[in-house]
């Protein structure tokens, strides 16, 4: 019955524009786009079905299909399958059907070298290749088909050829077999994949390997990584070797981005290269054809080149900025691109070497950042909240992987000009709502003081004791509104009319430092006389100044200088205690050092997320980083270089981390982070990753390198505890077992 259902699939050709691998593989990027139907034969070569992975071969051509559905399989059945093409890395295929058709023979694996792998020549192939395992981690993986079904348990392997280094992943669960797997000389045969970016680039090698079976020992590690002999801490270097036999490669585009001794990104069509770059050079010119060699490297999930060399040709050719939306880039397809992006201003912050934009787009928020060499630049382009801009920049992404859903990014700004305003901030907002508010308060004062000149002969005997009671009444409404969450233009606003009652009505204002203009600014200013006193400030200059407007030609009174100082110090009370207020909340909840939550946030945030994950059933983990060898950067350096590394870390360590999650300084050289977990120990596994590769590059801090690394214990809620102190002391001692680990392995860095 299967075989003839095999031969009808056959018996209408017309219906398949492709009918074997050959032909399949021979398709171009754009042809494989349009998603042409295709049915043909196969073998399986490899399996993973909770991954959806399928890799076949027939006749001497491979290809990896998106298996969402399935029968049970194995390497060596024959198959037929039916799907529509799709582009990727390479042309593939989306099943639409699978037909068992009988068992067989796994083919050959073909003897590959690194130097065919990372080149490609052998991608989707099964292959055999030599290595040393460098690292063996077992890991839990989440089903895509059901992901409540429990996690299975593969592999991960680092292992090191003789021309670099690669990763496997073994579908076995069998750790006693893995650890005696450290350190030795294998054979390993499986089916050689890549690790791709958010532009399906190559930037890795992995192999999957369907069993243990497929790894054979030809040469054991001749001691046991826990039984090598302890080396001194301040002479583990005398065991480092380094044979990189990488050659530097030549590359052409435009400049699109430069910062010196930092960085060059060049582009070219649809292709950008980040460049690492110690190049001080002044004549690199945005916008210029440009050549640069440098050696290739991938980090962090992007693929660059690094020690860059750049020439500039002088010939301008015109990259145009690509369009974009916040949910285009998150996708992590316009990695180091040159992009446009319009978004509503949240927020702008005056850094000491670059300046920031909080922008909102698509609900979601992002920054946009221009750096400047000094602080002595000109001041940041001013744009009032609410605004719409359109900003052009290079698009940075804090990872790059197109199977983890939207990445957070940032856009590079080059100059200020590349900010424009594509539309003003809407009329109804918080300052109109004031002003219609203080004019109307103003109508109001008007319409009370028609009345009051009505009944002028009743108040003239009580007038006096009358107004200095009103006087008394709202100065001490104003101190109690001082003391209240009252906004503080209004405050100021209401301290107006208190001066306006009492010079008689006279119209008076404030003009504060920042520009803000409240209360009641005459339309005839020019035929007025006009007085003024400066707001006193505890230190510094004047925080504004208090206006008062009398009638052309009328003597100025004794009691004005008086009243304007009474004013002004109201004004100065309201200003110099909101300021306290804000500033002392800021240090309660946020390190002075690093400028990140300090441990009071951190545990009023780990007891609201238990709350929320204790109604919801999530899982939260918490991530406790202690920096190894801290003290002898300060020691040797001093403190001042000790709390630069700090906040450069701090900086590198709070990019590894998703939206919602919380990075904390809990001290010293201690830090902690409390993350969702979407996918279990799947997701902690990947950010303690990106965590630990954070220490990759070393720090440079005022001419001195310094490398870090840190010592990571994790926690999870609520397998290891369901309070905040219990998870805290768990992954607190997690860390330490790390760290005693990584001591006695003599792994600790220098």
């Amino acid at each position: 019955m299967i075989f003839g259902c095999a031969s009808v699939g056959w018996g209408a050709p017309q219906q398949y524009a492709l009918t074997t691998l050959q032909a399949i593989r021979g398709l171009s990027d754009a042809e494989a786009d349009k998603a042409l139907p295709v049915a043909f034969e196969a073998t399986v070569t490899y399996y993973r079905d909770y991954e959806n992975t399928l890799f076949v071969e027939d006749g001497g051509a491979e290809i990896f299909l998106w298996a969402a559905k399935s029968p049970a399989l194995v390497p060596g059945d024959r198959i037929l399958v039916r799907g529509v093409t799709h582009r990727s890395f390479r042309p593939e295929v989306d099943c639409r059907e699978i037909v068992f058709l009988h068992h067989g023979a796994r083919p050959q694996p073909v003897p590959a070298t690194f130097d065919q792998l990372i080149r490609s020549q052998l991608d989707c192939t099964l292959v055999t290749v030599r290595a040393m395992v460098r690292a063996v981690d077992p890991e839990k993986r989440m089903s895509i088909r059901d992901p409540k079904s429990p996690a299975i348990t593969s592999t991960a392997m680092q292992l090191l050829t003789e021309s670099g280094s690669m990763e496997a992943v073994i579908d076995s669960d069998d750790a006693s077999a893995h650890a005696n797997l450290l350190d030795a000389e294998v054979e390993i045969t499986g089916v050689a994949g890549g690790i791709f970016d958010g532009k399906m680039q190559l930037i890795g090698i992995v192999l999957h390997v369907s069993s243990l079976a497929d790894v054979k020992v030809l040469k054991r590690a001749t001691v046991s990584s826990r039984a090598l002999p302890v080396t001194p801490m301040d002479q583990v270097l005398s065991s480092y070797r380094v044979n990189d036999l990488t050659q530097r490669v030549h590359v052409q585009g435009t400049i699109t981005y430069y910062e010196p001794l930092r960085a060059v990104v060049l582009q070219s069509g649809s292709k950008s290269l980040w460049i690492g770059t110690y190049t001080t050079a002044s004549d690199l010119r945005l916008g210029d054809l440009a050549d640069a060699t440098g050696f290739p490297d991938s980090h962090n999930g992007f693929l660059t080149l690094t020690n860059g060399e750049i020439w500039d040709s002088g010939v301008p050719v015109y990259v145009p900025p690509q369009p974009a939306t916040w949910n285009k880039l998150a996708a992590s397809g316009y990695i180091f691109d040159l992009v446009s992006i319009e978004g509503q201003v949240v927020t702008e912050v005056r850094e000491h070497l670059q300046d920031e934009y909080v922008l909102s787009s698509d609900g979601q928020l992002f920054t946009a950042i221009l750096r400047h060499a000094s602080s002595s630049n000109a001041p940041m382009k001013l744009i009032p909240q609410g605004a719409r801009i359109r900003v052009t920049g290079i698009c940075i992404l804090e990872n790059s992987n197109p199977f983890l859903g939207k990445v957070p990014f940032e856009i590079m700004l080059r100059s200020p000009d590349e900010i424009l305003i594509v539309a003003k901030p809407p009329l109804l907002n918080v300052r109109n709502l004031i002003a219609v508010l203080s004019i109307m308060l103003l109508g109001m004062i008007a319409v009370s003081a028609w009345g009051w000149m009505l009944h002028a002969k009743v108040r003239r005997q009580t007038g006096t004791l009358a107004k200095l009671t009103q006087i008394e009444k709202r100065r001490s409404r104003i101190l109690e509104d001082i003391n209240s969450s009252r906004p503080l233009a209004e405050i100021l606003e209401e301290t107006a009319e208190k001066i306006s009652f009492m010079l008689d009505d006279a119209p008076c204002w404030f003009e504060i430092k920042d520009g803000a203009r409240l209360g009641h600014y005459p339309p005839d200013i020019e035929q007025m006389r006009v007085v003024s006193e400066n707001i006193p400030a505890r230190s510094g200059p004047p925080l504004g100044q208090l206006f008062a407007a009398f009638p052309a030609g009328t003597q100025p009174a004794a009691a004005e200088k008086q009243t304007l100082i009474v004013g002004t110090h109201l004004a100065a009370l309201a200003m110099e205690t909101r300021r306290l207020y804000s500033d002392l909340r800021r240090r309660s909840e946020f390190d002075l050092l690093t400028d990140i939550p300090n441990r009071f946030a951190m545990e009023r945030f780990m007891e609201l997320r238990i709350e929320e994950a204790h109604i919801s059933g999530a899982t939260l983990g918490l991530i406790y980083i202690d920096l190894d060898r801290f003290k002898p950067i300060n020691d040797s350096f001093g403190h001042h270089v000790g709390d630069l590394f700090l906040q450069e870390v701090a900086m590198r360590m709070s990019r590894q981390l998703l939206g919602g999650d919380m990075l904390a300084r809990l001290g010293g050289d201690e830090f902690a982070a409390m993350v969702t977990l979407q996918h279990g120990r799947t997701d902690l596994y990947i950010i303690l990753a990106r965590l630990e590769h954070c220490f990759d590059e070393p720090f440079l801090i005022e001419g001195h390198l310094l490398q870090g690394s840190a010592s990571l214990g994790v926690a999870l809620y609520p397998h290891d505890g369901t309070t905040k102190d219990s998870l805290l002391s768990a992954a607190d001692a997690a860390m330490y077992a790390v760290k005693n680990e990584r001591r006695h392995a003599g792994k600790m860095p220098v």
